[in-house]
């Protein structure tokens, strides 16, 4: 009976651990500004409009990348470009730190979200070389957790450095980038005939899947921006209770991350697949209508678990779905979801602004298509 045990804690040990301080690193840079927008405003002079292209120009060059930075780790070696990808991840954020302009500001932001574009397809990868498949979903929840943490953190802690000094944040995302630069990914160069296909990247699974990676990023993925923009103008809660509840709430996600990846090597994804989307859907439909605090944050952590097995299963599909270009898959999947990221927002805020109980009705049950997506790509295949 302690099999399970020794199994669920042999995911993390001093070999894994590399691989889940970059998952954790990647939305924790993402996600710094959003807290320290006032900081930044008042330190370049500048307009909230200007300063948020320092969180779009991100992602969009986040998303780009993501189209090739899994096949380019695969062709010149896992090990050499996350290492490279490291130090250009470090030495953006120095620059960040310590540049003068909003307009260096904006283009380390931009090079950084370009180098993170390898961080996530490239460590998932040599995850799944050193972890064996029956176990992978575990794997993949655990990091899932720790990219959850990333991103509830980040807007906490880049807060709590402005009391002293915002350029911190950037200080401390590059003495970690360094750190990891010494424990790259697994995976040598493969050149020639051995180089990673491009071809099976667009048949049918695959492009199932950069729809349904779009739909849950652009929906239930992103309903902490809308939860969060609900909290401050219309419940009327602090900036810092907002970020504190939004931590709460990527807590949780973190903790139990884990327990959804073994729901999934217990249940099987559709199953697994199906209990998560299909609550997402039902608390969704129901979120908008609740105007008391309290009522509205409780239901809030409540959907925010059960939209934890979303991400994870999405990468684990990504990671086998083309096994012999397993970065590859990964990035062109994760392409699609920052995609939704930049997206989702665009539409879905000004809808909050007319009715916030549709906008975050309709965004959770966006995730049905996401569902639609998770049950084709888990139908048993028959030769």
């Amino acid at each position: 009976m302690g099999r399970t045990t020794t199994a669920d804690e042999a995911i993390l040990t001093w070999r894994t651990l590399p691989f889940l301080v970059g998952g954790f690193l990647g939305p924790f840079g993402t996600m710094v500004v959003i807290s320290i927008y006032p900081e930044l405003r008042n330190a370049f002079d500048a307009t909230t409009a200007a300063v948020t292209w320092s969180f779009s120009g991100y992602l969009f060059a986040m998303a780009v990348c993501l189209l090739v930075s899994g096949t380019i780790g695969e062709r010149y070696g896992r090990r050499r470009v996350t290492r490279i990808t490291f130090w250009v991840y470090a030495l953006a954020s120095i620059v960040a730190a310590f540049t003068p302009t909003l307009g260096l500001f904006i283009a380390a932001r931009i090079v950084m979200g370009a180098a993170n574009a390898f961080i996530t397809p490239l460590l998932i990868a040599g995850l799944s070389e050193i972890v064996e498949e029956r176990r992978l979903g575990r794997a993949v929840g655990v990091y899932a957790g720790f990219q959850a943490a990333g991103s509830a953190v980040a807007p906490f802690a880049s807060g709590l450095m402005a009391e002293i000094d915002w350029r911190w944040t950037f200080i401390l995302v590059a003495a970690v980038s360094i750190l990891l630069s010494l424990r790259p990914a697994p995976g040598e160069p493969r050149r020639s005939l051995n180089a990673p296909p491009i071809r099976p990247l667009f048949r049918l699974a695959m492009t199932r899947l950069w729809l349904g990676a779009f739909t849950a990023a652009a929906g239930p993925l992103g309903l902490a921006v809308l939860v969060g923009v609900r909290l401050r103008d219309e419940l009327d809660v602090s900036s810092s209770g907002t970020g504190a509840i939004l931590l709460t709430s990527g807590l949780l996600t973190m903790a139990t991350s884990p327990r959804w990846g073994s729901a999934i090597d217990r249940l099987g994804g559709r199953r697994a697949s199906l209990l998560s989307l299909g609550a997402t859907a039902a608390i969704g439909a129901t979120l908008g209508i609740f105007g008391e605090v309290t009522t509205f944050v409780v239901v809030w952590l409540l959907l925010s678990v059960v939209v934890g097995l979303i991400p994870l299963n999405l990468q684990r599909l990504a990671a086998i779905a083309v096994p012999e270009n397993r970065g590859g898959a990964l990035s062109s999947v994760l392409a699609f979801r920052f995609f939704g990221h930049a997206a989702g927002p665009l539409v879905f805020i000004p809808m909050l602004e007319w009715s916030s109980s549709v906008a975050l009705a309709v965004a959770s049950g966006l995730g049905l298509i996401t569902l639609t997506v998770y049950m084709a790509a888990e139908r048993p295949k028959h030769h």
